[in-house]
């Protein structure tokens, strides 16, 4: 196994899981919420396959699948192009709404974005660093533990609440 063999498997159950905690909800249940501020399974979604297409398409030197394969349309959000859910209050949260295809669409297309991206990954990549505003600086390695660290940790929170509402 690669080191990209081995980041890819991480994405890909990312994957796994988005799809297990959004499959046949409907959009009223996608966008519920467990109390007035907490965050819905859409827009968890949303935000974590809008920063796995940021930060990867940063890294990769290559446009967003959101913009370049209208995304930002189909989705029809009220935010600007760019945004990512960092920095979302309550309405803004409340105002991710979609279906549960057009989620999962979006997610498989920056993932296999994604893979298509790390299946070329060299392993003495690693230590570049790619992000000098912090300190000590960000290398690459460290990058896509934090893309997969974040991603995983919202799509659980996303099979969390499907189980609430399932047992509802």
């Amino acid at each position: 196994m690669t080191v990209a063999d081995l980041v890819i498997d991480g994405f890909g159950r990312i994957q796994e899981v988005v799809h297990e905690a959004v499959d046949g909800l409907t959009e009223d249940q996608l966008a519920e919420r467990l109390d007035e501020d907490a965050n819905s399974i859409a827009w968890l979604v949303w935000h974590l396959t809008r920063v796995q297409d940021d930060h990867i398409a940063d890294l990769a030197g290559t446009p967003q699948v959101w913009t370049e394969q209208g995304w930002h349309e189909r989705f029809g959000l009220p935010f600007r192009p760019s945004a990512t859910g960092y920095g979302h209050r309550s309405k803004d949260v409340a105002a991710v709404r979609a279906e549960a295809k057009l989620l999962t669409g979006y997610h498989d297309a920056v993932h296999d974005s994604t893979v298509a991206w790390l299946g070329s990954l060299r392993e003495d990549r690693l230590d570049d660093v790619v992000d000098e505003a912090w300190d000590p600086p960000v290398t690459l390695g460290v990058r896509l533990v934090s893309i997969l660290s974040d991603d995983l940790q919202h799509a659980g929170q996303a099979a969390f609440i499907r189980g609430v509402l399932e047992r509802r």
